[in-house]
């Protein structure tokens, strides 16, 4: 345990969370998620204990969003459901986001299915929780934290 870090953050989600660099991406993923066969090779961190708000909310308590695009933040669309559709869940971490200022809801993007997939297959790293809600996942894009430029 360590003052100040939230205790679900592991060592081993800490060390990738150090590892990152600016612009790589951090999965966030519920618990029927495909991250076993999608994660080959990268880290894959377990939090059965844990929703996906919830792990979101530790992860990005650490990790800064990157400033330098306009989306940051990208979720799985829900199947069969018109544009702009966002289930109860998304929409409470899309919430918790904006309540601490970390992201607004324009910059988090929704993404098909099967694209989101793809999207994975690029990430860093997975992070699976043992949310059942289906469709809870999120994508998160490292950003930095930095002093100011010199003149």
């Amino acid at each position: 345990m360590l003052k100040g870090i939230d205790p679900l953050l592991t060592p081993e989600l800490l060390r990738v969370l150090a590892e990152m660099g600016h612009g790589d991406e951090i999965v966030v993923a519920d618990a029927n998620f495909t991250a076993a066969s999608l994660g080959q090779g990268k880290p894959l961190i377990a939090l059965p204990g844990a929703g996906v708000q919830r792990a979101a909310e530790a992860l990005l308590s650490l990790l800064p969003l990157d400033a330098a695009v306009a989306r940051p933040v990208a979720y799985m669309q829900v199947s069969d459901t018109p544009h702009g559709y966002r289930s109860a869940l998304q929409r409470a971490v899309i919430g918790g986001l904006e309540a601490r200022g970390w992201a607004s809801s324009a910059q988090c993007e929704p993404i098909e299915r099967f694209a989101f997939y793809e999207r994975v297959r690029r990430a860093f790293a997975i992070v699976q929780t043992g949310e059942l809600q289906p469709y809870a996942n999120f994508i998160f894009k490292k950003g930095v934290i930095a002093e100011a430029l010199a003149a």
